[in-house]
């Protein structure tokens, strides 16, 4: 073989293995072993999803998922025994929760993510928080039936792009050949504001969140949600796929938060209490769904397991 072959050769070799090398403990690790080096865990969060995450007067992140997770980091940092646990929070939307969770951006995705089977492909799910139901929101003026989606035909349904009621809306838009437009919004405030200012005629949005939309919006009388479910949407924190150390310990909390009441009062503070910034009251009792989900937690993705 002629020299300058054989050096390309051994080249090539040494690059390979120099890629090798650096993949391989990247592959390894888990996020445990990270937080362990670097004294910090990164949430991620939604800035407009009124109640679960969303920014209060201070542009600081809070909510009824957000402080889930936070009392997870403590959790976890008595757990590792660490000195100190740093949190870091990281706004996400739609469509970059999962690229950031899987890239390693984020350690946690704590917003309003619908736990499903598909989902599973690509992440992990903590055991459910919360079971939505999602609906129709229109106003109260619109000439439509938030209970009939036929009632909106040739008319705009906006719903968040990339989630789940986007494509739960357009299923049912294609069975019923309506002539629905589903138009995409980048996450839940900007939804609600096309209905607000008549670029649609309604949203197709998880219960909670509508809920949440509507209190908060300047005139909550003007609007009216429906009561009829179009699919149940079960909630999980978002965790890394296939990292069973981090999954073990993330979930020993959940189960840990869920069991000695915080979860419940959580609830409370966020659905049936003044929330910051403006003091808006959802007035949401729990569900029996969700009450469920409670006494007997599971992280499944199967709607079936929460009826």
């Amino acid at each position: 073989m002629p020299v300058g072959t054989l050096m390309k050769a051994l080249a090539g070799i040494a690059v390979a293995v120099s890629w090798v090398a650096l993949a391989g403990p990247v592959l390894a690790d888990s996020r445990v072993d990270a937080i362990r080096q670097t004294g910090t865990i990164t949430l991620g969060h939604p800035e407009t999803s009124v109640p679960f995450a969303y920014l209060d007067g201070n542009q600081k992140p809070v909510g009824y998922t957000v402080e889930i997770c936070e009392k997870i980091a403590g959790e976890i940092k008595s757990a590792l025994n660490l000195p100190k646990l740093d949190i870091r929070y990281n706004p996400t939307t739609s469509a970059t929760r999962i690229p950031l969770l899987a890239n390693g951006t984020i350690d946690l995705e704590c917003g309003n993510t619908t736990n499903n089977v598909e989902r599973h492909k690509l992440v992990a799910f903590a055991p459910t928080t919360f079971v939505a139901q999602v609906v129709l929101m229109a106003r109260k003026d619109g000439g439509v039936d938030v209970n009939n989606p036929a009632s909106f035909r040739g008319k705009t349904i906006a719903a968040q792009a990339g989630g789940q009621t986007f494509k739960v809306i357009s299923q049912i838009n294609a069975k019923g050949n309506y002539g629905i437009t589903v138009a995409g919004a980048k996450d839940t405030g900007e939804a609600f504001l096309m209905v607000e200012t008549g670029r649609a005629a309604g949203t197709a949005n998880d219960d909670g969140l509508a809920y949440g939309q509507v209190a908060s919006s300047k005139t909550p009388d003007a609007f009216i949600i429906g009561t009829k479910s179009l699919e149940i949407a079960p909630y999980g924190i978002m965790e890394p796929k296939d990292d069973p150390e981090f999954k073990k310990l993330v979930d020993d909390a959940v189960l840990k938060l869920i069991k000695d009441g915080t979860v419940a009062a959580l609830y409370d503070k966020y659905f049936n209490a003044p929330i910051p910034p403006r003091g808006i009251n959802l007035k949401y009792p729990m569900s029996d769904a969700l009450k469920r989900a409670l006494a007997k937690p599971t992280d499944s993705g199967d709607p079936a397991d929460y009826q």
